[in-house]
Formats: structure tokens, C-alpha cells, sequence
């Protein structure tokens, strides 16, 4: 049997617990949040590995995965808040501390990673490139936990399409988005990303740990923000300043990632034939 289309009628939340049980209001556990955390969970298996190959103890992975939370998490709502919905949040600052009512950026995230690993690497004397080479392998497939946890959203998806496996998402809260099937950009993205993580990670193992400084982290960029750039070219605006634009929001912000990426591998390459 061949699909013409795929109806997408998931609910985001996996059980609700009744508001008469949970005193203080109804709670629900959604798998958006789930999937967010089994990034961390996951990570901090992967990164246990990486780190134990290399003789580092597990005080100092716990302090990482501390930072990669909080930083993780802030700069993701910070760069929502910033860049895309700047004049509401700058009029109301406290409605950026509700991270419950949604409303999370990848570029965003990625900066906020950045900033606190640079923080860990000052604090641990290591070098800020060889954390970056490490951490951006599990940071590619926390994309595609986040990613998957979009689709169980029924959000960031694509345009119309007439490719048999366009989704309906019923469960969008605009009746408009509703009645085509659209590119399941969420999935693109999400097997995009666990591609790339396959891939860093192979190539971690291969040489077991020996890479030349900026190497895995010059390829993370260059391939994770090329992906994200053309899968935007089919994805519906997430803000409606981005309707007239040439290149949206989030293809201007993956430009300066893949540039710093394509110079990493450039200076990679120029170590490896010294």
C-alpha cells in the first residue's frame, strides 16, 4: 500500500496527573521533556566513555555535565527571547523565566554551549578545543533527541508538500497549518543530526581520542549548520518578521557557524601536514 499522506495526531504528553490529585494544579509529563532529558542521560554515558579512554575521573565529568545543563538551557531561552521575539521579551523581561510556556533557540543553545564550556576549560586548565572536539559528539545527538521531542510537539515543521510521507499535524493550535501535509522537517533534522553523531563518533574511536585540536568540532559546525540551513529553505517561518526575509532567522545564524567550522578543519588540515 502506498500513504499519499500521514495523519500526525500524537499527544505531547505522555500522562497527566488530574489537577483534583496534584494539589497545586494539573502536572504533565510530556515527551518533549523527556526526550530533552534522556540528551543529558545519554551524553553523560557517551562522554563517561570518552572520558574514562582518556584517564579523566568522574568528578570532573559531573562538573561538565553541570555546566553543559545550565548554560545549555539558558542560552537556548535566552536566544529565543533575543532573536526571535525581542520586543515582546525586552518589554516583559520576567516571561523569559518561563521556560514551560515553550520557547527554545538551537543557535542559541549552541552559543550559551560555548560560553560554558569556556568557563569549564578556564576552571580545568584544559584546552578549550579539546572539550569542544568532545562534547560536540553528544551534542549531535541531543539534536536529534530534541528534535524527535519537536515532532511529538507538532511543531517547527515544513511547508506544504505532495510527497507520500507529508504529515498532517492535527494537533497544531493554527486550524491554517492544518489542512495540507507538510514536510516533517522535525524528522529531517532529527536524522540529519544522528548522522552526524555517528559519524564524529566513529571518527573519535578511530583514532582513539587522538584528533588534531578543532577537528571534530570544524566538522560538527560545517555539517550541522549547512543541514540546518537548507532544511529552513522548506521550513514555515517560527516568527512572522521572517516571512518577507531572502534567508530567515535561522539560516543568518548558521552562516558565521559554518565559516568558523570551514576555518577549524582549514587549520586541521595545515597541523596534520606540519
Amino acid at each position: 500500500m502506498i500513504f499519499n499522506y500521514i495523519t500526525w495526531n500524537i499527544r505531547p504528553e505522555i500522562f497527566i496527573i488530574p489537577e483534583d490529585i496534584y494539589l497545586i494544579g494539573g502536572l504533565s509529563i510530556r515527551w518533549y521533556g523527556l526526550l530533552f532529558a534522556m540528551s543529558f542521560i545519554v551524553g553523560y554515558i557517551i562522554m563517561k566513555r570518552i572520558f574514562d579512554n582518556e584517564g579523566i575521573g568522574e568528578k570532573v565529568l559531573d562538573q561538565l555535565s553541570t555546566y553543559m545543563i545550565v548554560f545549555t538551557i539558558l542560552g537556548a531561552r535566552l536566544g529565543h527571547c533575543l532573536f526571535y521575539e525581542p520586543d515582546y521579551y525586552l518589554a516583559h523581561p520576567l516571561d523569559m523565566l518561563k521556560i514551560c510556556e515553550g520557547g527554545l533557540a538551537s543557535h542559541g543553545a549552541a552559543v550559551g554551549i560555548l560560553i560554558g564550556l569556556y568557563v569549564f576549560a578556564r576552571n580545568n586548565k584544559k584546552p578549550y578545543l579539546w572539550i569542544l572536539d568532545r562534547i560536540v559528539i553528544v551534542v549531535a545527538l541531543a539534536g536529534f533527541f530534541i528534535r524527535t521531542g519537536n515532532l511529538m510537539n507538532s511543531e517547527i515543521f515544513g511547508d506544504i508538500t505532495t510527497l507520500p510521507w507529508g504529515f498532517y499535524f492535527e494537533r497544531y493550535y493554527d486550524p491554517f497549518f492544518t489542512t495540507d501535509p507538510r514536510h516533517p522537517t522535525q524528522i529531517y533534522e532529527a536524522l540529519s543530526y544522528l548522522m552526524i553523531f555517528i559519524y564524529l563518533f566513529r571518527k573519535y574511536w578511530k583514532v582513539e581520542g587522538k584528533t588534531t585540536h578543532g577537528e571534530l568540532f570544524g566538522y560538527f559546525l560545517v555539517l550541522l549548520f549547512s543541514v540546518r540551513f537548507l532544511i529552513e529553505f522548506i521550513k514555515v517561518p517560527q516568527v512572522g518578521f521572517e516571512e518577507n526575509m531572502a534567508l530567515n532567522m535561522g539560516q543568518i545564524l548558521s552562516i558565521p557557524f559554518v565559516l568558523v567550522g570551514v576555518y577549524l578543519l582549514y587549520n586541521a588540515h595545515k597541523k596534520k601536514e606540519a
